[in-house]
């Protein structure tokens, strides 16, 4: 895996985006993974409210989002003097909504002595490269998968069960930088598969939303995911992870999720 050998997305105008192989989701061979797209929205919502940071995204994905290509529309909704709030749609070609989202942006100033968190990270250094926790997808073609890199810390695999790891995710777009925030979306979006409670051939465990909150942005290439899922034999669960930089955390990211068992 080469995270520098692609981009998620290929666009022509900036308005018109259309999924690479390394977009393409594990549940079908023509539907996007949600990270990504979640990374375009945040784009989308940086660019309307540029004079305050983003702090929250909660996205909903409404149908499967197309390979074959989308547009983002955003507009701001409240934007005060400390405080704004935006939302932001995605459209497929025929102009039917297939995510939307809302975000919250925030005033960033410096104190300088405020406390902060001692907690630190995960151990990035003896991190061990491994494989991503779904494997190969039921549709065969190559996916979002493949193209990313992934190291686990001591004591931790791709085996079910709540689950500790780091990511390397390609940008979103060529020729362009992704900002922190866009940058975590890959990884936010990955919690319900990273910390499954059984493997893809046993259920499904599709998440139809995405909440991603940072107290702080990252500052490292690599970021980390520490996740568990809670399944209920009613089909519905919930994962939520503590997301982590090299220097230490960073934020939550929670996943609604929709759990079928496989016949």
């Amino acid at each position: 895996m080469n995270s520098d050998s692609t981009t998620f997305f290929s666009s022509t105008d900036g308005k018109w985006f259309v999924g690479n192989d390394a977009a393409r989701g594990p549940w079908s061979a023509d539907a996007c993974h949600a990270g990504p797209v979640t990374g375009l929205l945040v784009r989308a919502l940086e660019g309307a409210v540029t004079e305050k940071q983003i702090v929250r995204i909660t996205a909903n994905y409404l149908r499967p989002v197309p390979m074959s290509g989308f547009r983002i529309d955003a507009d701001i909704t409240r934007n005060g003097r400390s405080a704004a709030m935006a939302e932001v749609t995605l459209t497929d070609a025929g102009g039917r909504i297939c995510a939307n989202a809302s975000s919250l942006h925030l005033v960033s100033s410096d104190f300088g002595t405020l406390p902060t968190s001692t907690i630190k990270s995960p151990s990035r250094q003896q991190a061990k490269p491994g494989d991503s926790a779904l494997g190969k997808a039921s549709h065969g073609r190559s996916y979002f998968h493949d193209w990313i890199d992934v190291a686990f810390p001591p004591g931790e695999t791709n085996a079910p069960g709540p689950t500790t790891i780091w990511m390397r995710a390609p940008a979103l777009l060529a020729g362009e930088t992704p900002s922190p925030f866009q940058r975590v979306c890959p990884l936010a979006d990955c919690g319900n598969g990273t910390s499954r409670n059984a493997e893809l051939t046993e259920a499904s465990f599709v998440n139809p939303d995405l909440t991603v909150v940072l107290h702080r942005l990252p500052e490292s290439e690599w970021l980390a995911s520490s996740a568990i899922s809670f399944w209920e034999p009613t089909g519905i669960g919930l994962s939520q992870a503590t997301l982590f930089d090299e220097k230490g955390p960073i934020g939550s990211a929670v996943q609604t999720l929709l759990i079928q068992p496989v016949d």
